[in-house]
């Protein structure tokens, strides 16, 4: 912290740090200086100690850490409801990927993370984690609203319009981590898409680089039986036995959706300080599961949350994924008492930054760490009384009480508005292109007969 920088006083009617530790603070303020939070304490004592500084006062508000998205697909929003009401492979082959061979581009997909950064932002996200083609165009769109992404080097067997094979996605993923190491708002992960897309000499690849570079590997895992099964038929062994056996398992990684998962697959996870990302609604829309995270969190599995894209979702809405995601894990283990309001706020804050290796900077509001904050307004009538302030947040409000979002100490957000002029114009450039993308998408699903 440069001690010449300005401080600014918020003063909300309660705090939730989102450690394990602390309590909901009242009539307690945040003091930020620059890009980090300088003290949190007592408001009279802040007051006294910074004399010359006017609190800014959130009546009826909760401040909370920004949260962390741990996976998404932001260009997708571009192909939000064209594959509705298909199981993830039908999805997958009939719908996805025939549309992404003939639309994606660098273009499309700025223009799809644009639009998602804005959503994100509004709903309280300062932070997503990504993996889709194209990860450069992602990366100037979260730049341009100001926002922070962690980007996927996607790679996969098979060629697209972004790369030829695994060696051509890995040479651009890895180029354009050199490229942005400055970008102190960037952060990168190893992504092969999934077991069933990847190779054994890929994943081996993958594993090398990681343990090389330091930096987190994400897949898609267990999502579906059919994926279980068909690794048993042709491996001998369930995907993630696969990857342990090939070196991919160990705290710095992240099994995406993790659906079908027993008691020795998630055993693997624990014993291995994994992180399990939780993708809910994704997960029912596709009819792939539900995934046991009421037994993870009891093993001691890092569980992050993730809303997955906007086509198999149609939200980025992380708050309606933390609602469900506790809903879910009390109806399937027969606990009320699982996953409640408190371990869901540190899901979508403290364990997603720490699964994408950020723990030290984001996650919690404590001293030292990155002004990342969100301001929540549970002050309207349908919400109250407010007995437990984080509980209101999973259980009654929702992303539309989010009026505040500040983001390494700069507010993005201030009045439900995105407060930043370019910001805005990008987004209502992205706007008025998206007729193109429409029709497109349009004369393509008719000329398939659908």
């Amino acid at each position: 912290m440069d001690p010449a920088d300005p401080v600014r006083l918020l003063q909300p009617r309660w705090i939730a740090p989102a450690t394990a530790s602390s309590p909901i603070l009242m009539d307690h303020a945040l003091a930020i200086r620059g890009e980090r939070i300088e003290a949190i304490g007592p408001a009279a004592a802040l007051a006294q100690q910074y004399p010359q500084v006017q609190p800014e006062a959130l009546p009826g508000h909760l401040l909370i850490p920004g949260l962390v998205n741990v996976h998404s697909h932001a260009a997708m929003t571009l192909l939000r409801g064209v594959g509705d009401d298909l199981p993830l492979k039908r999805w997958l082959e009939e719908r996805i990927w025939p549309l992404e061979q003939q639309l994606v581009s660098d273009e499309f997909v700025y223009d799809g993370a644009l639009l998602a950064c804005r959503e994100m932002l509004l709903g309280g996200v300062t932070c997503f984690s990504d993996m889709y083609f194209f990860p450069q165009a992602t990366a100037r769109a979260a730049l341009v609203m100001r926002m922070r992404a962690v980007l996927g080097i996607i790679v996969f067997e098979f060629p697209s319009a972004y790369g030829t094979g695994p060696a051509d996605y890995l040479s651009k993923g890895l180029a354009l981590r050199d490229e942005m190491r400055d970008q102190r708002c960037l952060a990168f992960t190893l992504s092969p898409h999934a077991p069933y897309t990847t190779s054994d000499e890929t994943l081996r690849r993958v594993a090398s680089l990681a343990a090389e570079l330091q930096v987190p590997i994400a897949t898609h895992l267990h999502e579906t039986a059919g994926e279980v099964e068909e690794s048993v038929a042709q491996y001998g062994m369930r995907p993630i036995e696969r990857l342990e056996k090939l070196g991919l398992l160990g705290p710095e990684f992240i099994a995406i959706h993790g659906v079908h998962m027993n008691d020795q697959d998630i055993a693997r996870l624990a014993r291995a300080g994994a992180t399990l990302a939780h993708c809910p609604h994704s997960n029912l829309k596709l009819a792939s599961g539900i995934a046991p995270v009421g037994e993870m969190a009891r093993r001691g599995v890092n569980v992050a949350i993730g809303t997955d894209g906007a086509a198999s979702n149609n939200r980025l809405d992380l708050l309606a994924e933390g609602r469900l995601a506790s809903l879910l894990a009390k109806a399937s283990t027969g606990d009320a008492a699982v996953c409640d309001a408190h371990w869901i706020l540190r899901a979508m804050t403290q364990a997603g930054a720490n699964a994408l290796g950020l723990g030290d900077r984001l996650g919690s509001l404590e001293p030292g760490k990155q002004a990342d904050l969100v301001a929540v307004d549970l002050s309207p009538l349908e919400y109250g009384p407010v007995h437990d302030p984080v509980a209101t947040l999973i259980h009654a409000a929702g992303r539309e009480a989010v009026t505040d979002v500040w983001i390494a100490g700069d507010r993005v957000v201030e009045g439900r508005q995105i407060s930043n002029s370019l910001s805005r114009e990008a987004v209502g450039t992205v706007v008025g292109r998206n007729p193109l993308w429409h029709n497109r998408l349009g004369e393509f699903v008719s000329c398939r007969g659908n």
